[in-house]
């Protein structure tokens, strides 16, 4: 199954709220405990790795093809 542009705008979306749930310190409270089970640097590499693809299915939505770069050979 392929992955259409607002699929992958809304996983990237749930990257970014995460991310910021981490830097204002949310965290998971039961028991008369408090549990953070969260890696940052996870979070901001998955929302790294879906602004590329989300990039990715702009380039190709606007008609773009990929990007590409001029080699010139002497």
């Amino acid at each position: 199954m392929a992955m259409n542009l607002e699929q992958a705008r809304a996983i990237l979306q749930r990257y970014v709220d995460a991310e910021q749930e981490v830097l204002l310190g949310k965290s998971t409270s039961f028991g008369g405990r408090t549990l953070t089970m969260v890696d940052l640097g996870e979070i901001r590499r998955g929302r790294q790795e879906w602004e590329r693809k989300v990039q990715s299915l702009e380039r190709l939505a606007g008609g773009q093809s990929r990007p590409y770069k001029l080699a010139t050979f002497e």
